[in-house]
């Protein structure tokens, strides 16, 4: 049990981390403009944020499926991986598109 545990949340939370990192990457670079950096920071911080904890619910949510139906087998183990994942990169594109929308909205 603790194996299955540790195959799923494993893979699951580094991606989570590694775009939650991508995330305020690309807002710090965003950051760099004299006249909207603050704002975009800002911004960035937040919808980091806001993924993150969107993000860490899904994983949850998708486990506790997965131990509905049965946790010990491994086809549902990967079925629900690949599930986080795919959950996770629509997340990630909305995110960047709404960092992308806000970056136009921050006065210059």
């Amino acid at each position: 049990m603790l194996i299955n545990f540790l195959v799923y949340f494993g893979p699951a939370l580094v991606i989570l981390v590694t775009l939650v990192i991508m995330l305020l990457r690309i807002s710090g670079d965003m950051s760099d403009c004299p006249q909207r950096g603050k704002g975009l920071r800002s911004a960035g911080v937040a919808i980091a944020t806001g993924y993150w904890a969107i993000g860490l619910g899904g994983i949850i949510l998708i486990a506790a499926g997965i131990a509905a139906v049965d946790f010990d087998s491994l086809a549902a183990l990967f079925l629900g991986l690949g599930f986080a994942c795919l959950c996770l990169g629509l997340g990630f594109a909305n995110a960047v598109a709404t960092l992308r929308a806000v970056s136009k909205e921050i006065p210059a």
